[in-house]
C-alpha cells in the first residue's frame, strides 16, 4: 500500500471530472478508505495491547465508536457506498466488543479511576456536532500563563465535580467556586487549556445549562480559537514530538465541539503518517523529529502530570493512540456529514486569520472547501499553489517550547 502522503498528494491532481463520479471513487472516497485503513490498524493494537491499556486509551475509542456511527447512519442508505459502509460497520461492531471487555481489565488496574471517570466510556455519553462553526483569531490570548498553575489533581477534582462521581458529591453539573475560576481562567495553553474546553464539553454532554454552564459555549469558542493558534505553532515547528499528541489531542476535543476548521487535509496527512505501521498505534517517534532536549523544569513537569500515561516499550502510547484515533474518526465524520459541500457553503470556512502571512501561504482550508475547490481548478492552479504551500514558514519563528504552549499533560481525566 502506498504511502499516505503520496496517496493524498495524488488526490491534489485529481482532474474536474471526478466531481461526477460515485461518490467512493472520488477524492472523498479516497480519503474514507484511507482513513478506514489506519483506524482498522489502531484497532488491533487494542486488541492486541486489550489488558494493558488505560481508561484514557479506552475513552479515545469510545469516542471513535460514536463517530463511526454516525458515519454508518449517513452511509447505511447509499447503495455506492455499500463497501465502505460494510467496513465501517464491522469496525463498529469490534469496537463494541473490545470496549466492553475493556471494563473488566480497567477494573483491575485502576478501579478508583474507573470509579471517577467511567461515565466517559459509557454508551451514550459522547455526542456528535450536527452544526459546525469556525474559530476566531480575535479570541487568542496576546498572554500565556505559567504552565504549572493548573495541576492535574486539580483538573480531575472539577472533572469528578461535573460527573457527579466523587466521595463528597453525587449530583452531576455541580460547580465549586474554585472550579468556576479554574475552568474560566484566561491565558492557559497547552493541557491546561484543552481541559478546559473539556470541562464544558462534557458539561455539554451532561446536559448541564444552568449557571456558569448557560455561557458554555462563549467560553469554547475562547478555547478552541487558541487551541487553532497552538496548533499552528506546531505546525509551524514540523509537529516535533511531543507536540503530536497535543496537537491532536486539540482536534479531537475541538472538532466534538463542532468546530470544522479543524479538519484541514494536511493535518489529516500528518496524523497519518505518524502512525506505526506495524503495531497500528502512535506514540513515540523514532530518534529523530524530536524537541530539543528539555530544560530540568520541564522535564519535572513531564514527569509530575503524566503519571497514567501508558508508554509500551516499542513506543506505543495509549494517550497518543486515543487522540489520534478520535482525531481521524472526526475526519471521517465530517467527510461523511459534508460529502457534496455547495457552492455557498461557508460552514466548513475558518475565520482564524494569520495577517503576518500571506494568504497563498496559509495552508488553513478545511477539508470540505478543499474538496470543493479541487473540482474547481486546472491541473496547474493545483501545482502552483502546492508549490506556494510548501515555502516555509518563516515568521513562525517562536517555538512551542518558548511560549508554555505545554509539552506536559497538565490536566486530569482524559488528557
Amino acid at each position: 500500500m502506498a504511502r499516505p502522503g503520496l496517496l493524498l498528494l495524488l488526490l491534489l491532481a485529481l482532474p474536474q471530472w471526478t466531481a461526477l463520479l460515485p461518490w467512493p471513487d472520488t477524492a472523498q472516497g479516497t480519503m474514507a478508505g484511507l482513513i478506514l485503513t489506519a483506524l482498522e490498524r489502531a484497532t488491533s493494537f487494542l486488541e492486541d495491547r486489550l489488558p494493558s491499556i488505560n481508561l484514557d486509551g479506552v475513552v479515545g475509542f469510545q469516542v471513535l465508536e460514536v463517530q463511526l456511527r454516525g458515519v454508518q447512519e449517513k452511509w447505511v442508505s447509499n447503495p455506492l457506498l455499500r463497501p465502505l459502509s460494510l467496513r465501517t460497520e464491522q469496525l463498529t461492531n469490534t469496537l463494541s466488543t473490545l470496549l466492553q471487555r475493556s471494563i473488566f481489565y480497567l477494573k483491575q488496574s485502576d478501579p478508583k479511576y474507573l470509579r471517577e471517570f467511567q461515565p466517559s466510556i459509557q454508551p451514550g455519553f459522547w455526542k456528535l456536532p450536527h452544526a459546525w462553526m469556525r474559530t476566531n483569531a480575535s479570541l487568542v490570548y496576546p498572554w500565556l500563563e505559567p504552565l504549572d498553575l493548573f495541576s492535574e489533581e486539580s483538573s480531575d477534582t472539577c472533572l469528578v465535580q461535573l460527573l457527579g462521581t466523587g466521595t463528597t458529591s453525587s449530583h452531576p453539573c455541580e460547580l465549586s467556586d474554585f472550579c468556576r475560576t479554574l475552568m474560566t481562567k484566561t491565558g492557559c495553553s497547552g493541557y491546561s487549556l484543552s481541559h478546559q474546553l473539556l470541562f464544558f464539553l462534557w458539561a455539554r454532554m451532561q446536559g448541564c445549562t444552568e449557571g456558569l454552564f448557560r455561557q458554555s459555549q462563549h467560553y469554547m469558542s475562547i478555547f478552541c480559537s487558541n487551541m487553532m493558534d497552538l496548533n499552528r505553532r506546531a505546525e509551524a515547528i514540523g509537529y516535533t514530538y511531543p507536540t503530536q499528541d497535543l496537537f491532536m489531542e486539540n482536534i479531537m476535543f475541538c472538532g466534538l465541539a463542532g468546530f470544522s476548521d479543524f479538519y484541514k487535509l494536511h493535518w489529516l496527512e500528518a496524523i497519518l503518517s505518524w502512525q506505526n505501521p506495524r503495531a497500528g498505534c502512535f506514540g513515540k517517534p523514532a530518534t529523530k523529529g524530536e524537541l530539543p532536549e528539555a530544560t530540568a523544569h520541564q522535564q519535572h513537569i513531564l514527569r509530575r502530570v503524566r503519571r497514567r500515561e501508558k508508554l509500551f516499550t516499542d513506543g506505543c502510547s495509549c494517550h497518543n493512540t486515543a487522540t489520534a484515533v478520535a482525531a481521524l474518526g472526526g475526519f471521517l465524520y465530517i467527510l461523511a456529514d459534508h460529502p457534496h459541500p455547495g457552492p455557498d457553503d461557508g460552514s466548513a470556512a475558518s475565520s482564524y486569520q494569520d495577517t503576518s502571512m500571506p494568504d497563498a501561504q496559509r495552508m488553513d482550508r478545511p477539508i470540505t472547501l478543499l474538496l470543493r475547490s479541487w473540482s474547481q481548478k486546472s491541473h496547474a492552479e493545483e501545482e502552483a499553489e502546492e508549490r506556494e504551500q510548501l515555502q516555509p514558514i518563516a515568521t513562525w519563528g517562536v517555538g512551542l517550547e518558548t511560549e508554555g504552549t505545554g509539552l506536559g499533560r497538565l490536566g486530569g481525566g482524559m488528557g
